[in-house]
């Protein structure tokens, strides 16, 4: 079992930066890839990065490429997800989530653990 806790989200102006958190308990933290996910209202949840146990494989949707930074630290059982120059429509609660594939997932099928989410709101 992991338990996964987000953290981070909050109001910011269209231009504006967030970092998100998310810490992990339970089983060993590196052994799991991590993906970031969002869900805007009446959408499905989509992928939005994820990062292998390592670090060394990182993975992002084409709407955040450039603007979004995935990371971890393993001594810290902590994956963060930097958002900068953030737009109206990054408007969602986040959600992290942990699988044990090589490499990060962008299905959401294929990850085991969830967490509760974090909002993030961008006003134009």
């Amino acid at each position: 079992q992991v338990q996964l806790v987000e953290s981070g989200g909050g109001l910011v102006q269209a231009g504006g930066s967030l970092r998100l958190s998310c810490a992990a308990s339970g089983r060993t933290f590196s052994d799991y890839a991590m993906g970031w996910f969002r869900q805007a209202p009446g959408k499905e949840r989509e992928f939005v990065a994820g990062i292998s146990w390592g670090g060394r494989i990182t993975y992002y949707a084409d709407s955040v490429k450039g603007r979004f930074t995935i990371s971890r630290d393993n001594a810290k059982n902590t994956v963060y997800l930097q958002m900068n120059s953030l737009k109206p429509e990054d408007t969602a609660v986040y959600y992290c989530a942990s699988s044990r594939a090589t490499a990060p997932p962008r299905r959401t099928s294929l990850y085991a653990y969830w967490g509760q989410g974090t909002q993030v709101t961008v006003s134009s």
